[in-house]
């Protein structure tokens, strides 16, 4: 090939951030099934039952009506009405139907929300350990992802402390927060929550908020930052809570200054979300109790794990308040905790995610562990990993 057409399919700057190293290891527990072997997974964030049936039935029923075209850019209204009356049903406060915006997954919402509120230079804060496409979004479009260590000292969340510590070294402009969070599980109670906000508030850093584990709560009940201020950006999705994950579809609430930049964003990125996403959706809420019925099944496989991982030699293991992972320390049986995941995967067939994923500062100590399948499954990973590390 000639030098001058190399150079024209050299990847770009922006492309080269890292993988999300959870689809590796799925892929190499594809492998082994493949291969004709049974493979517990444990690393892929997704819940094992399908999505509500009243959501099923909603789809079923659109299909069937032939025609699936384009919808509003910031998605149907009688769903965005939906979700600003589950923000009164759960939480008891008033949301503008047209600050919401309905997005391809929170992966869109974020991208969405990043454009929306950052220039490329700009330092933006997040907590490590933390989910990864969060730094990795942030530093294709040119942003800094500044890297707040969480300790037990502060219960593995950002504290206002810490906040202004890394403002103070070199101002932030944002600031993104998970509660319950991933990798950990660990939530923050509504009074830290809000001290987090007034403090990013106060010196001027936006405040973004994950809330996509919303409702998998089950040591004290979630607090959703839309009841802090109109000014934060609130991001959730139907993915987790509602067992929606390749539906891809989700939302935002957003100030309002905000909802024209997204609407000519999206518009001009997406169009608008799979229409027969959004129909979906708007019915999964009918199905709440179907849904408290898998929460319930998560909480046993917590206790499960909880009671089992310990006796079988994980015994440090970090708060786990909600979401449906666990995060455990392995340091006393190695350095590397992604060789500790390849060798318990082949020798195992228990699929986990590295912790060096979610954590460059210390994530070779750690394994997160998702616990969305069966208390069967949960019982035998215990079992298999008891006799694994004897």
């Amino acid at each position: 090939m000639l030098e001058s057409a190399k150079r024209l399919i050299v990847p770009s700057a922006r492309s080269n951030v890292p993988p999300f190293m959870v689809m590796d290891v799925m892929a190499a527990a594809g492998r082994i099934e493949a291969a004709g072997g049974r493979v517990i997974h444990l690393e892929v964030g997704q819940p094992a039952t399908p999505a509500p049936t009243t959501a099923i039935a909603a789809a079923r029923a659109a299909l069937a009506c032939g025609r699936i075209g384009y919808t509003e850019t910031l998605g149907i209204p009688s769903l965005r009405a939906r979700i600003a009356r589950h923000y009164r049903e759960s939480h008891g406060v008033e949301i503008d139907p047209a600050r919401v915006v309905v997005t391809t997954g929170s992966s869109a919402g974020f991208i969405l929300a990043f454009l929306a509120l950052f220039e490329p230079g700009d330092r933006v804060a997040v907590a490590v350990p933390g989910y990864p496409p969060y730094r990795h979004t942030l530093m294709a479009l040119g942003c800094e992802p500044v890297a707040i260590e969480t300790t037990a000292a502060t219960r593995f969340v950002v504290t206002p402390e810490l906040l202004l510590d890394a403002h103070r070294r070199a101002p932030l402009k944002g600031v993104l927060i998970a509660s319950p969070a991933n990798p950990t599980g660990t939530m923050m109670t509504a009074a830290a929550l809000r001290d987090l906000h007034d403090a990013a508030e106060a010196e001027g850093i936006r405040f973004i908020s994950d809330e996509i584990y919303h409702g998998l709560d089950y040591a004290f009940p979630a607090e959703t930052a839309a009841r802090l201020s109109d000014h934060a950006v609130v991001i959730n999705s139907f993915s987790k809570y509602f067992c929606m994950t390749g539906w891809r579809v989700g939302w935002m609430v957003v100030p309002e200054p905000l909802v024209r930049p997204i609407d000519r964003l999206q518009g001009n990125l997406a169009i608008s979300v799979p229409t027969l996403s959004q129909v979906a959706a708007e019915a999964a809420f009918d199905g709440r109790a179907e849904m408290e019925a898998v929460k319930h099944g998560y909480e046993e496989n917590r206790r499960i794990l909880l009671d089992g991982l310990p006796k079988a030699g994980l015994d440090k293991i970090l708060p786990v308040d909600g979401a449906f992972y666990l995060y455990a320390d392995v340091s006393r049986f190695c350095t590397d905790s992604y060789e500790f995941a390849t060798r318990m995967l082949a020798e195992t067939h228990i699929a986990a995610t590295p912790g060096i994923d979610f954590d460059p500062i210390n994530g070779r100590s750690f394994i997160r562990f998702c616990y969305a399948g069966s208390p069967a499954e949960m019982h035998e990973v215990v079992e298999r990993i008891g006799r694994w590390l004897a």
